[in-house]
């Protein structure tokens, strides 16, 4: 023991020793000799300057060349000072990360004992009523109020009890409508909208002046606008809206505030004399469970969004409808109305089916089937976005998919004649459109310069049209020139904010000079006085940089 005792201390000795030998070396070799350098530096310069006898230019050089060295020596002594204070700010910040995160795993197992505890307390109070938690029904020791069971026939559209067994076949109610629901539903406001169009006939009858034609369909819509409602529009911009109703169910109102964007769609459902759905787009929205809602698995309920019910509401109607998304860009367009966006690229108008349960039941709403909602083709879609720091970014995806205008003025007062609303069904203002189509096609000529550009586009800028644009052009172009436009304005306003807004995402610095050559290009195809609008827009784009 003796020995292992001797053999400790004479380890902890040598180990001092190295210790203070250590920290020795460091002040001789390092700062000792630090300070000694710096004399031999100042004894060298004088001797040096003997030597070779400095002159008055010798010794400025000697000042300039010393600061130098100075300010290159406190630099790297800066940067690793910031180097140090970085690193050590990044673990605090990891560190105070990983606190974070286990208080909210705290948390998250706090709310999750809150919600069993209010699970048990809801069972128990299910359990006193009676009540079948799974099925909604009531037990066989339920009564109501006058001493009867509750029974659910077949005409209990709106989910209420009623004291005596009845049945309703189909037909009874609504003439051709199908079987009621049976029983308490869990779609309250989708039952509500059955049970508002039981036996109503929702059949447009048209008057001999609601049959217009487009040029007096957008004279008729600026004039009740201007004298119904005080809203001022161009009959411009009115044909590019039609026009956009004819190349797409989704509309996007791009511009400054007040200019009247939100005004449009709600003037537009007004003088249809069906009003617009105004549905405000939340920050918070992040899939489609914001628009159209969500089942409840432990209530057995849906809980449905003023968006659905519109959606299932146009069904029913035969005239136009239109669903605002005020403020659509206040979150992720993608995100939210994805479904939608796919189902509505199908050909088949049949196949726009939306999932809203994953099983049918008969208490289910007459027109969803199967689970699914049928997106129906009397209906469009209007957003209206801003572009500032509280808004995100819209991507090509949905911009390519939609039809967009820019507002960027307000509009001007005129005096109008008093007009009233016009009663027109959807079908009929899709025939509209396709004698639109039929006769105004595009020219062979426009299309050739067209295709001419767009190969211009692909070998200077590397973007390319696609044929979904090409499909709305073929749209879009006819139903202006129909409302009273011309071919090369409406293909100009196309090309402008579907195709040139692409090149927001290039690098203009470095394209200043193509842009340029764009204008020109532009100008040698179409005319000298021909696309103002594709012209203003790329000269705006060059402002930018």
């Amino acid at each position: 023991m003796k020995e292992f005792s001797q053999f400790y201390v004479d380890l902890f000795e040598m180990i001092g020793d190295h210790i203070v030998f250590f920290f020795k070396t460091i002040w001789e070799d390092i700062i000792v000799r630090f300070f000694e350098n710096i004399i031999r530096y100042w004894n060298l310069m004088i001797e040096d300057s003997v030597l070779y006898e400095f002159n008055t230019l010798s010794w400025i050089m000697v000042v300039v060349a010393s600061l130098l060295n100075i300010t290159l020596i406190i630099f790297l002594v800066l940067r690793l000072y910031l180097w140090i204070k970085k690193y050590f700010s990044f673990r605090r910040i990891e560190i105070e990360k990983n606190e974070l995160i286990e208080e909210i795993a705290d948390l998250n197992e706090r709310v999750i004992d809150l919600i069993d505890e209010k699970n048990q307390i809801l069972a128990m109070k299910v359990s006193q009523l009676g009540i079948n938690p799974k099925t909604g029904e009531a037990g066989e020791g339920y009564t109501t109020s006058n001493g009867l069971q509750p029974a659910y026939g077949t005409a209990g559209i709106s989910g209420g009890p009623f004291t005596g067994p009845v049945s309703i076949k189909a037909g009874e109610i609504g003439g051709s409508q199908p079987t009621a629901p049976v029983g308490p539903s869990r779609f309250v406001k989708l039952i509500a909208v059955d049970k508002e169009y039981a036996g109503k006939d929702t059949h447009i009858y048209m008057e001999d002046n609601d049959y217009v034609s487009m040029p007096e369909l957008v004279t008729r819509f600026v004039n009740f606008a201007a004298s119904q409602l005080k809203l001022y529009y161009t009959p411009r911009m009115v044909s590019y809206f039609f026009a956009g109703m004819a190349a797409s169910k989704i509309i996007i109102l791009e511009g400054i505030s007040g200019t009247g964007k939100t005004s449009l769609p709600y003037a537009m459902g007004k003088f249809f004399d069906n009003p617009a759905a105004m549905i405000s787009v939340q920050p918070a929205w992040r899939d489609r469970a914001e628009i159209l809602g969500y089942l409840n698995e432990f209530t057995k309920r849906f809980n449905e969004t003023d968006f659905l019910k519109a959606l299932y509401e146009a069904i029913y109607r035969k005239d136009v409808n239109l669903i605002v998304l005020d403020e659509l860009n206040l979150a992720r367009i993608e995100y939210y109305f994805a479904e939608f966006l796919s189902i509505m690229e199908m050909p088949d108008p049949n196949e726009w089916k939306i999932d809203l349960v994953p099983d049918s039941k008969p208490s289910d709403p007459l027109k969803v089937i199967n689970g699914k909602i049928t997106v129906p083709l009397n209906i469009w879609f209007v957003g209206t976005a801003n572009k500032d720091d509280s808004t995100f970014t819209i991507t090509d995806k949905v911009y390519d998919r939609a039809i967009s205008l820019e507002f960027d003025s307000k509009g001007e007062y005129f005096q109008a004649p008093d007009t009233k609303a016009i009663h027109m069904s959807s079908a009929y203002l899709q025939e509209l459109f396709d004698e639109a189509y039929y006769k105004f096609p595009m020219s062979e000529e426009t299309l050739t310069n067209f295709k001419v550009l767009d190969k211009y586009i692909q070998a200077h800028f590397r973007i390319a049209f696609g044929n979904r644009i090409m499909t709305q052009v073929y749209k879009f172009v006819p139903v202006y020139v129909a409302c009273g436009g011309t071919e090369l304005d409406a293909l100009d306003y196309i090309f402008a904010y579907k195709v040139l807004r692409k090149f927001e995402s290039l690098n203009l610095a470095f394209l200043q000079s193509e842009l340029t050559e764009l204008i020109n290009q532009i100008k040698k195809i179409f005319g000298k006085n021909s696309f103002e609008e594709s012209v203003n827009f790329i000269k705006n784009l060059q402002k930018l940089v």
